[in-house]
């Protein structure tokens, strides 16, 4: 498998629980980290690339530099790291053909092979819709930018050659120039607006459970995924929002899960 993150220092701690819960849950897999950025230090690269080693797990370093920004659009609000997913099959080698985006702020609790062989029926990305508490929002999100769903870019499968020949650094600079005052979100906002046809609906109560949603995903099902459904089905927890479970009092369940894994990967 083929995973890409992208981040800041500031994230490089979720990173690497991210990174334990992903290798314990993977187990078996022959899995490369694609790790791009273009402001990582030396040293933190270096650690991240022994942490890995030490799970099995292969780190490649892409640093975005060079000319291929040099069109960008940016500012405090819209730093150039929001085109790098959307641009992967740009940045990473052409050998690579799918590649599996992550957050940082997630945990991978059960395999994701499944998820990494999905057809995505001839679409460029295959991505989860939230439901529950952030429908509302979700609903609007699809109204202002014109798509029949808001999906959620935090997890996003992505067919690279497919990507390769249907997004360009131009076409993306060019709409982020025309829409900037309407972008709230904006890699995400980009994603929906420009891609919403050409994106694979998935279940998120597998690939991108909201974590802030247990009650709604519970309800929805008529009770069958309580707790334990989801440490048995579920794949990947995203702890979406502003509260975050390695943050003072976060309410939400799911919270203890993380400082586990958490504890695992300071071991």
């Amino acid at each position: 498998m083929d995973i890409l993150v992208t981040l800041n220092e500031n994230y490089v701690p979720q990173l690497r629980v991210m990174l334990t819960s992903l290798a314990l849950n993977c187990p078996g897999e022959q899995t490369t980290i694609w790790l791009l950025h273009r402001s990582l230090s030396a040293d933190t690269v270096s650690s991240l690339e022994s942490f890995c080693l030490a799970h099995a797990l292969h780190l490649r370093e892409v640093k975005a530099s060079g000319d291929l920004f040099a069109g960008a659009p940016e500012t405090k609000q819209y730093p150039v790291e929001m085109y790098f997913r959307l641009l992967a099959g740009e940045l990473l080698p052409k050998s690579v053909s799918r590649v599996l985006y992550i957050d940082p702020d997630t945990l991978v609790i059960n395999p994701l092979r499944e998820l990494w062989e999905t057809d995505m029926q001839g679409k460029t990305f295959a991505a989860c819709a939230h439901t529950g508490m952030t429908e509302l929002a979700n609903n609007i999100n699809s109204m202002r930018l014109g798509s029949e769903k808001y999906y959620n870019s935090g997890v996003l499968l992505i067919d690279l050659d497919r990507a390769r020949a249907a997004i360009t650094p131009e076409r993306l600079f060019s709409y982020v120039a025309e829409h900037k005052h309407e972008l709230i979100l904006p890699d995400q906002d980009m994603l929906n607006a420009m891609f919403a046809d050409d994106i694979l609906d998935l279940p998120d109560i597998l690939w991108n459970y909201d974590a802030r949603n247990y009650s709604n995903y519970f309800l929805r099902t008529s009770g069958e995924a309580d707790t334990s459904w989801v440490m048995a089905h579920t794949a990947i927890l995203h702890f979406c929002g502003r509260a975050k479970p390695w943050k003072p009092m976060y309410r939400y369940r799911f919270g203890v899960l993380y400082k586990h894994y958490m504890r695992l990967a300071e071991r």
